[in-house]
C-alpha cells in the first residue's frame, strides 16, 4: 500500500459520493458480485456490510475478485502504456487461455520490460494475474464434486502437475489429496471482508481462517497431520452453523459464536485463546492485559505468539489485540481487516452503551 487506507466509512462515503480523491489509491471489492471497482464507478453501489476496501489492485485480485466491466480498474490504472493496455485487453478476450512468455513475444514485446510494467501498475506481473484468473475457475469446479481434470481444464491448465502446484500453493493440499469420504471436511464462506475457508468434523470447528492468509497453507497441512481420516469437500453442521453466525455477526445482529470448536495449541495456547474468547464484542486489550489475566505478567512475548497461532479468525477473535500503545499490530488477515473488524463491534458497544 502507498498509504494508510482511512477508516472504511470514510471509503464508503467517497464511493457514494464518487469521490476523485481516492481515485487509483482505494479501490472496493463487493463480496456480494465478487467485483472490485474504483470508487469512481458509476454502477449502482453496494450495501456497506458487502465492501472491503484495499490500496491496491494486486490486493484485490489475490482477495478473489475480478475487475469491474464498466469502471475498469485495470485499464484506468494502466492508463495509456502501450506495453500494459494491450495485454490487458487480450487477457479480458481469452481469460482461460494458458497465457506464457511467448505469447507476450508473440505481441511484440520483450517479457523483462512486460514484467517491470505490470509490476509497476499492479504488483504482480502479467502471468501471476493471468494464472490467478485461471486457478479461480477451477476451485469452482472443485467445489462442485468435479474430478481435478475437470478443474484443471476448467482453469485453464494444461499441465496436471502445474494446476496441482498451484493449488498447493493457496491451500497447502494437493487437489487430488481430497477425499469423498474424509472425516474433516472444508468449504468456503464468503464474508463482507474477502472469503474465508472452514474446515469442520461433524461435531467441532477445526480452522476458519481467510483464504489469502500466507500461514493457512501451513495451518492445513499441520492440521491434517495430526487428525486422521483425510480432507474432503463439505459443509458438516459445525460449518453450517459458523457461517450463520458470521452472517448474523456482518449484518449487526449478533457478535456471539457458539459454534463448538476444536483446539489445537499447547495447554498455555489454548488458555490464551479461551481468554480472547471473553473479551467483550467493542472492547481491546493489549498483550501484556492478557499476560496479567492469565497471571503470567511476563509473559507478554508468549501471548503475541499465542495470539498469532490462531487458526480460528473471528470466532476466536485476536483481532481485539493491540500494542500498548493503542495502536493496530501485525494480523494475518491484514490490518486493514483487523480495523474494519474494530469497528464494526464498536457498533455493537455503542448499541450496548445507548
Amino acid at each position: 500500500m502507498m498509504f494508510d487506507l482511512p477508516d472504511s466509512q470514510i471509503l464508503y462515503q467517497a464511493l457514494l459520493t464518487r469521490d476523485v480523491q481516492f481515485e487509483g489509491r482505494a479501490y472496493v471489492g463487493v463480496s456480494s458480485t465478487g467485483i472490485f471497482c474504483r470508487l469512481t464507478c458509476p454502477a449502482r453501489k453496494p450495501k456497506y456490510e458487502n465492501c472491503q476496501f484495499f490500496g491496491t489492485i494486486s490486493e484485490c485480485i489475490d482477495a478473489g475478485f475480478r475487475a469491474c466491466k464498466r469502471c475498469k480498474p485495470l485499464h484506468q490504472a494502466a492508463g495509456d502504456d502501450p506495453v500494459v493496455r494491450p495485454l490487458l485487453e487480450a487477457l479480458d478476450a481469452e481469460p482461460s487461455h494458458r497465457w506464457r512468455e511467448a505469447d507476450v513475444v508473440a505481441f511484440g514485446f520483450d517479457p523483462s520490460t512486460v514484467r517491470r510494467a505490470f509490476k509497476r501498475q499492479f504488483g504482480m506481473t502479467f502471468l501471476e494475474m493471468a494464472r490467478q484468473r485461471r486457478l479461480r475457475e477451477g476451485f469452482t469446479t472443485l467445489k462442485a464434486g468435479e474430478p481435478v481434470i475437470a478443474a484443471q481444464i476448467e482453469a485453464g491448465f494444461e499441465s496436471a502437475s502445474a494446476f496441482r502446484a498451484a493449488f498447493t500453493r493457496l491451500i497447502g493440499l494437493a487437489p487430488g489429496s481430497f477425499s469423498q469420504n474424509a472425516l474433516l471436511q472444508a468449504d468456503w464462506i464468503e464474508t463482507p471482508i474477502g472469503a474465508m475457508v472452514a474446515i469442520s468434523c461433524p461435531h467441532q470447528l477445526h480452522l476458519l481462517e481467510f483464504v489469502d492468509r500466507r500461514a493457512l497453507p501451513g495451518e492445513v497441512k499441520r492440521l491434517i497431520a495430526s487428525q486422521p481420516g483425510g480432507l474432503g469437500f463439505g459443509r458438516p453442521p459445525p460449518t453450517r452453523q459458523v457461517a450463520a453466525e458470521l452472517a448474523r455477526y456482518f449484518t449487526g445482529q449478533g457478535a456471539h459464536f457458539q459454534t463448538p470448536l476444536a483446539l489445537h495449541g499447547t495447554t498455555f495456547e489454548q488458555d490464551v485463546w479461551r481468554m480472547l474468547q471473553r473479551i467483550p464484542a467493542g472492547e481491546t486489550r493489549s498483550y501484556s492485559q492478557l499476560a496479567s489475566d492469565l497471571g503470567r505478567a511476563t509473559a507478554t512475548r508468549a501471548v503475541a505468539r499465542a495470539n498469532g497461532c490462531n487458526q480460528l479468525a473471528v470466532v476466536v477473535p485476536c483481532h481485539r489485540v493491540l500494542s500498548a500503545s493503542g495502536d493496530l499490530t501485525g494480523y494475518g488477515g491484514g490490518l486493514w481487516r483487523k480495523q474494519r473488524l474494530i469497528e464494526i463491534e464498536n457498533r455493537y458497544r455503542e448499541r450496548e452503551l445507548s
